[in-house]
């Protein structure tokens, strides 16, 4: 023992570290035994700070006290039991842990073996020194207040969130009320009279909360449906108030005698008496109704759409705003199919657009509807639009009569079927007539429709609704019906065309149709645009076949002596000259321009030329493969139309929802429209219509020898695909070979007389073509675009690929311009898109501030 204090007079310079680490272990150990004790303090200390114990009965308050106490002092008793109190030897071993090597507990042993040898006693010692030596770096150990194990339910948690709700709703002053209530007499005869009170605006109004104690002018300001909420302290009836600003039939809400509520519903006054005095007078800011009005005139806006200017205003914001439209009959012109009276129809009602986030006290919007497919479409109709505040006050607009403009067809036989289309909505007594129309249109079908599949598309319609008409037409086959010739409409006015060309004139056709139909401003500007984008599409459909040109031949890329050289920019001013004659109204002018410029484009087809000598091989594969596919194109027409034929003899009616049955239909009339869309006459041999090679089998052999044959082409083709090795040229002849395995497919399946499927084996066919022709044209114009790059732009070389207008392609087939990328109806939609995610964006609260702030200074500068 001697020796033991001896050694630990080797530590004196661990005196402060050692004392530091007792107080670490008195304060963990502490901790662990008494976070109940603490956790029970803190809970009833969070309660008198929220001043819970005044909504406890006071029957029930001296036992919930009695209960506090009680957990209080058998917490605090079991932690007394737990505590055990630190040692300077426990301090020592927990300094002793945080140290290397364990120098204290070294300091402190003394050598048990080789006491009487100086050389082991030697070693010792020495030892002992470096572990003094170590000990010099001893820093005290801080106490680990972790409760994990102790406290597994973490109950402590509970405590700790009700001390901090306290802090911060509460007051420690309220503490000392337990006193009031703690007499004998029992609080309320020894409390002293007093109150408070508090009024409270509507949450949409946007005004606080105003305590009445802390007001310093007895007059108050206060919109309509403030709620008063007045609370009396002390002994009954000590304090009474009369009001004058709620309904004389209203009755207080009240949560006990000593709470009351009431509503303020007109100007008055209210007066506290009592032991606290006060009269406070009240004006009320009475909420005003809603207004909306019409702005402008209807019109047509961008995208067909129905457009109609409004204003919608309220003294704290609109809540919903509600356009109801209905049919002016009495203007409607009865001639036609609007002859009969019209089938009942509830009045169509839309929701008005109204701002997501911001304002809502002023709106000034436009509501904008496509009421194209509507059956009130450029009818004479009245709207109404009515607006609703958040308490339901209403406001409407006088009827307002207009007609419900919508997108019109100016393709004569589009627009015969969508009023044929009005008509069947009408009234189902206009079935018999709409069949008996459709049939007339449909008499001399190579007179009236580009394509064999619009013409039988329509011939089905008509047998549908023929066979509807004979069993009673219902509500659904007539929307049914109404939506395929709505479908069909459009379709041959907007047109499948694929061709840049055609598409072209296609345009030119529409526009011109629109200005001798005198269309509006907004449709003939809609057109024009149109026709913009079709011709610079038609100008790179040039330039990417001029790419295809020889090189060699420099004939064939000269102009002759008697031709005119033209730009984009001159094209551009013809086009600028056309739309300036359109503003003007100067329409003959504008047709004989129009002409003018359709010549133009006409003529540019025959500086078009060229032929293979001097084609590059991945040229002349890619024109091979592309007469390939022309072939499977036609073979899969020609079994297209023998399954219709076999339609026509076999089949009856049949559900409109099928759409091979709606492309599909039928010839009628003892003819077929052929693949031109012109009626095929009796002269034709079976074989001919068959497709068969001068005759012998049946039609589906002859196509089934048609398809072994193109097969049999694919397959030399694929053989001759340059650039063997590369990864463009796996692609390619990946999908030559899907395209091989449909074609065998096609094949079988016309053997075993089975059309349809043929017919989609065949799309296979098709579309795997088109993956390896698209796979071929891609590494060709990446070969050209490292050529190219790699000489003078301008050598001849460069000069070869160059459109008909002399602008150079690009290395993907496109024109080398720097004009805008975007144009057209999808960069409006593109920004109305963006604009409404903008919106919804900055409407989520839970977005960091920096991203709300930026999101709101777009919505300000858009």
């Amino acid at each position: 023992m001697r020796k033991f204090k001896a050694n630990q007079g080797r530590l004196r310079h661990l005196r402060w570290p050692v004392r530091l680490t007792w107080l670490a272990l008195m304060c963990e150990r502490g901790l662990q035994a008494f976070w109940p004790c603490l956790s029970v303090i803190g809970i009833l200390l969070a309660s008198l700070m929220l001043r819970l114990h005044e909504f406890v009965p006071s029957d029930f308050l001296w036992l919930a006290g009695v209960l506090a106490l009680v957990a209080i002092l058998a917490s605090f008793g079991v932690g007394l039991h737990l505590l055990r109190w630190p040692s300077r030897r426990d301090a020592l071993a927990r300094l002793d842990e945080s140290l290397p090597d364990r120098p204290i507990e070294t300091i402190l042993d003394q050598q048990a073996i080789g006491i009487n040898n100086s050389a082991a006693t030697a070693i010792w010692r020495l030892h002992q020194q470096r572990m003094l030596k170590q000990t010099q770096a001893a820093n005290f150990v801080r106490p680990d207040l972790r409760l994990a194990n102790h406290d597994p339910f973490a109950l402590r948690f509970i405590a700790l969130i009700a001390v901090a709700v306290a802090i911060t709703f509460g007051s420690i002053s309220r503490v000392g009320s337990i006193g009031d209530i703690t007499s004998p007499v029992l609080g309320a005869a020894a409390a002293i009279p007093t109150w408070e009170g508090w009024a409270e605006p509507p949450s949409y109004t946007k005004q606080p909360t105003i305590y009445l104690h802390d007001l310093a002018t007895d007059t108050l300001k206060l919109p309509q449906f403030t709620q008063f909420v007045l609370r009396f302290y002390g002994e009954p009836d000590a304090i009474t108030f009369t009001e004058t600003v709620s309904r004389p039939n209203q009755e207080a809400l009240s949560d006990d005698n000593s709470a009351h509520r009431f509503e303020v519903q007109r100007s008055g006054e209210l007066i506290i008496a009592g032991a606290s005095e006060r009269q406070l007078q009240i004006a009320m800011i009475a909420d005003q109704p809603p207004q909306i009005s019409i702005e402008g005139t209807a019109k047509l806006a961008e995208f067909g759409q129905f457009a109609l200017p409004y204003t919608a205003q309220d003294d704290y914001g609109v809540v919903a705003a509600e356009a109801t439209i209905a049919l002016n009959l009495a203007e409607v012109s009865r001639t036609h199919g609007l002859q009969v009276d019209p089938e009942p129809r509830a009045d169509t009602k839309l929701l008005l657009p109204l701002p997501i986030v911001g304002d809502r006290a002023l709106i000034e919007d436009e509501f904008s509807e496509d009421f194209a497919e509507h059956l009130w479409a450029n009818l004479p109709v009245t709207i109404t639009l009515t607006a609703v505040d958040e308490v339901d006050n209403q406001a409407e607009t006088e009827a307002y009569a207009t007609t419900l403009v919508a997108r019109r067809f100016f393709d004569p036989l589009a627009a015969a079927i969508a009023e044929q289309r009005r008509d069947l909505l009408w009234s189902r007594e206009n079935a018999k007539r709409v069949a008996l129309i459709l049939r007339a249109l449909s008499h001399r079908p190579e007179d009236v429709f580009d394509k064999d599949a619009h013409y039988l598309r329509l011939r089905y319609i008509i047998r549908r609704l023929e066979a509807q008409i004979s069993v009673g037409l219902s509500n659904e086959h007539q929307e049914e019906i109404a939506s395929a010739l709505w479908d069909l409409a459009l379709l041959l006015e907007e047109g499948d065309l694929s061709d840049a060309l055609a598409r072209m004139q296609r345009a030119q056709e529409r526009l011109s149709e629109a200005m001798r139909n005198g269309a509006t401003d907004q449709e003939i500007a809609e057109l024009m645009q149109e026709l913009r984008q079709a011709t610079q599409d038609y100008l790179n459909q040039l330039s990417r076949q001029a790419q295809n040109q020889q090189q060699g031949d420099t004939d064939q890329r000269q102009l002759s002596e008697n031709a005119l050289e033209m730009t984009q920019d001159d094209l551009q001013r013809m086009m600028d000259r056309i739309q300036e004659l359109l503003e003007q109204g100067r329409m003959a002018e504008a047709q004989q321009a129009l002409e003018e410029f359709q010549r133009l484009m006409e003529n540019m087809r025959v500086t078009q030329g060229g032929g293979q000598n001097g084609q590059s091989p991945g040229e002349r594969a890619l024109q091979d493969l592309s007469r390939t596919l022309r072939q499977q194109q036609d073979l899969s027409d020609q079994a297209f139309r023998d399954l219709q034929e076999q339609f026509g003899t076999g089949q009856g009616t049949g559900q409109l929802g099928n759409n091979s049955d709606i492309e599909n239909g039928e010839s009628g009339e003892g003819e077929s429209v052929g693949s031109d869309g012109r009626g095929r006459g009796q002269g034709q041999t079976e074989d001919q219509r068959d497709g068969r090679p001068n005759g012998g089998g049946t039609s589906e052999q002859g196509l089934a020898n048609r398809q072994r044959d193109l097969r049999g082409i694919l397959q030399e083709q694929q053989g001759r695909l340059p650039g063997a090795g590369t990864p463009s040229d796996e692609v390619t002849n990946d999908a030559l070979d899907r395209a091989g395995r449909a074609m065998e497919e096609a094949e079988q399946s016309l053997r075993n007389r089975d059309l349809a499927e043929a017919i989609d084996q065949q799309s296979e066919a098709i579309e795997a073509l088109r993956d390896a022709m698209r796979s071929l044209g891609d590494a060709l114009a990446q070969n050209q675009s490292e050529q190219s790059g790699s000489g003078n732009q301008d050598s001849a070389f460069g000069n070869q690929f160059r459109d008909p207008l002399g602008r150079r392609a690009g290395s993907q087939g496109g024109i080398d311009t720097r004009d805008g990328l975007l144009h057209g109806d999808d960069v409006y939609r593109r920004a109305r898109d963006l604009l409404d995610e903008i919106r919804r964006r900055s409407g989520e609260g839970s977005r960091p501030d920096l991203e709300l702030e930026y999101l709101q200074r777009l919505l300000e500068r858009f």
